[in-house]
């Protein structure tokens, strides 16, 4: 203790909760609320500890075990209880934090997915004489609205007609179909509104009221290869379609827990155990309390304890300080985001990740106090009744946050940096398309 007291990681720990330590005695810094890092070995809090015992016997009475429910609560690097805290359990969802953590380390939050779109065959009249060339760069949240802003950048060339194929190439996703035939034959169908089916056209009625629809005819089929040959003749790049930025699609994935876009980023980084060694090295666990065969956590094979669960939402946390960012511009708040939030009760401005399998129901995040400050949480419960379980996660929250009081305003440090619905990170959004006809 004596030696954590007098190094640098007091401070370190600070800075992370946005914090700017002054000169103070140490043991009044160390108690304080707001300082995230991994948990010393201390004795846990007396309150704390009073309320787990609580939500345990809760949980006792319908009939499940206490010793198959992991808890972990901790303010800054000290703990305040635990149960099985150590202990790698199914984790859902939670998985998905691990991926965040993989992929922020990977290409960073600022980091745009890029498609192409090129021709093989010269422009004359609007009409590309030839095939349309799709090399996808894996951006996992290509859907509706961003074909339709590609086709409207295309019709704004001037093209209207492909005489040729549509080729699919590279790592090309549309509405998270693996197939990449099925990606083409889509993105096909978005291309030319006079085909669109009506979940399209529901899509594209909730963009605004000014966006275009376009009409490009395909006249080929679509094929698809795993690569495109080093040289085409006469093929010229018409556009560059950027994603969302990164942050930005975390942020959607882990709003609606969304299998797919986890599973095509962690197969980007290279797959599961390559996001398990990633988390293992900024959780600082022993590698049994992380071990993941895939990035979405379906399946019970994934194992994630909780306190490696709360020391990957502080690592997240710390990487995004310097980018103005907080686990808030990622992870949904409650109050703020809907998803799989809906019909939760929990304290308002928590930050969270929801995790769910047959006999899972998980919860990790931070919980916002006065006294206690950020105090980072997992909760993973084994049992059947999903809905009761989770009643009951937020009921703990809740008398947790009365045990030390809600705070009068916003805590900055778990507060999004991010503004609500601005243009540059709307779905279909024009001023993410790069012409380069004639580049």
């Amino acid at each position: 203790m004596l030696e954590l007291l007098s190094s640098g990681l007091l401070s370190l720990w600070l800075e992370g909760a946005g914090m700017r330590p002054n000169p103070l005695d140490a043991f009044t810094l160390l108690a304080g609320p707001g300082i995230p890092g991994f948990a010393i070995d201390s004795e846990p809090e007396t309150a704390a500890s009073a309320t787990v015992r609580q939500y345990l016997q809760e949980l006792a009475a319908k009939g499940l075990l206490k010793d198959a429910q992991g808890i972990w609560l901790q303010s800054g690097p000290v703990l305040l209880a635990s149960n099985q805290g150590n202990v790698p359990l199914p984790a859902a969802s939670l998985t998905k934090i691990a991926t965040s953590w993989a992929s922020l380390k990977t290409w960073g939050p600022a980091h745009q997915f890029q498609t192409e779109f090129s021709a093989t065959g010269p422009i004359k009249d609007g009409v590309v004489q030839g095939d349309l060339v799709i090399a996808g760069g894996g951006d996992p949240l290509f859907v509706w609205e961003e074909a339709i802003a590609a086709g409207n950048a295309l019709n704004q060339m001037g093209i209207k007609r492909v005489t040729g194929n549509l080729i699919i190439a590279g790592n090309f996703s549309m509405n998270f179909e693996s197939d990449p035939v099925r990606s083409g034959e889509l993105l096909k169908l978005a291309l030319d509104s006079r085909t669109w089916p009506r979940e399209a056209q529901l899509r594209h009625s909730n963009m605004p009221a000014a966006t275009p629809k376009p009409q490009i005819e395909i006249a080929g089929a679509v094929t698809a290869v795993k690569k495109l040959p080093d040289s085409i003749p006469n093929k010229q790049l018409l556009l560059r379609r950027k994603s969302l930025p990164l942050r930005d699609i975390l942020k959607e994935m882990n709003v609606h827990s969304n299998n797919e876009i986890s599973q095509m980023l962690a197969d980007e980084v290279g797959g599961g155990p390559v996001v398990a060694q990633l988390a293992l090295a900024a959780a600082g666990v022993p590698p049994r309390e992380i071990q993941l065969l895939n990035g979405s956590g379906l399946g019970q094979e994934n194992r994630i304890s909780p306190r490696a669960a709360c020391a990957l939402f502080v690592a997240i946390q710390r990487y995004l300080q310097p980018y103005g960012l907080t686990v808030a511009d990622l992870f949904p708040v409650f109050g703020r985001d809907g998803g799989t939030l809906d019909y939760r009760h929990m304290p308002q401005a928590s930050v969270v990740k929801t995790g769910t399998l047959s006999d899972v129901s998980a919860l990790a995040g931070v919980l916002p106090t006065r006294d206690r400050g950020p105090v980072w949480f997992a909760i993973i419960n084994r049992g059947e009744d999903i809905e009761g379980l989770r009643a009951q996660q937020d009921t703990f929250l809740e008398r947790l946050q009365k045990e030390w009081g809600a705070p009068p305003a916003p805590i900055a440090a778990i507060t999004s940096g991010s503004p609500l619905n601005s243009d540059s990170t709307r779905l279909g959004a024009a001023n993410r398309n790069e012409i380069l006809l004639g580049g």
